[in-house]
């Protein structure tokens, strides 16, 4: 019997380690109201617009896969509920300003601190590209 109730110990405490890590790897920090530094000063999100949701899955594919994945953590995080922890004018801005926001926002600095200091690089994205990266991002 002592060595079931050593069993379940030792089950249970790797879940919490794991529950914990996942935490941290999900990156939950919470902000919808930040909206970064930037030009993007307001977005109104209406339905998603699925051609512009498209062009944007290939700005995505081009520009953004090197470092991100859409469900798990990789050189930088994923993008998957991306909008439920930041607002769409922090995205947007990220994407065009990520050395000023970097250096000047505090979700950004955390970020950059969570993924071993790895800057994220600009891509020289006009503001159209980033909104249909968003509008992409939305859809995942």
């Amino acid at each position: 019997k002592k060595k079931e109730d050593s069993k379940e110990a030792i089950v249970s405490v790797p879940k919490k380690v794991e529950t914990k890590k996942e935490a941290v790897e999900k990156n939950e920090i919470v902000d919808l109201v930040n909206k970064g530094i930037g030009p993007i000063k307001s977005i109104e999100l209406g339905d998603i617009d699925q051609a512009v949701a498209n062009i944007g899955a290939e700005h995505f594919k081009k520009k953004c896969t090197s470092c991100h994945k859409a469900e798990k953590k990789f050189l930088g995080p994923p993008m998957k509920g991306l909008l439920a922890k930041r607002s769409p004018e922090w995205v947007m801005n990220m994407m065009l300003n990520p050395m000023e926001m970097t250096k000047k926002d505090p979700i950004a600095k955390q970020l950059l601190k969570d993924y071993n200091n790895l800057l994220m690089v600009g891509q020289n994205l006009t503001e159209e590209e980033a909104r249909s990266i968003l509008e992409f991002i939305r859809t995942l």
